[in-house]
């Protein structure tokens, strides 16, 4: 009668054993995370009344394929900057909007012109503006 109660007692011990370790290794995950950034700044100038935002992207099948063809050339682009890959690119009825941080000016230049090949030069908008580096 002896060997159910240790059994229990022992299986007591494990499981609140690995109760305590789970919720050790939870607090400390949670301890590592840090506070989700403000870009409210950034986003303000997407507040301002008719300014172009991503959500404005036309839906016409032309539009989206303008945009597609800058995002291609774009990404192609291995000397651009991370920064540079992730731009807003914004087609309506032909016409397209640059927008977004990106690291130097060869980037902001680099873009414009690719997307100038696309949509031509009278139709490109650069909103784009060189983010100074964190160092």
């Amino acid at each position: 009668m002896h060997r159910p109660s240790k059994i229990g007692k022992c299986l007591s011990l494990l499981g609140a054993t690995l109760f305590f370790s789970a919720s050790l290794i939870a607090g400390a995950a949670q301890q590592d995370q840090q506070p989700a950034p403000d870009n409210s700044k950034a986003n303000q100038g997407d507040a301002s009344k008719g300014a172009m935002t991503a959500q404005q992207q036309s839906v016409n099948p032309a539009d989206q394929n303008i945009t597609k063809q800058i995002r291609s050339a774009i990404y192609k682009d291995k000397s651009l900057s991370t920064y540079a890959h992730n731009i807003k690119i914004i087609t309506q009825d032909g016409k397209v909007t640059l927008k977004g941080p990106v690291r130097s000016a060869d980037d902001k230049a680099s873009i414009e012109a690719k997307a100038v090949a696309v949509a031509g030069a009278d139709n490109v908008t650069n909103h784009l503006k060189v983010a100074p580096t964190n160092q």
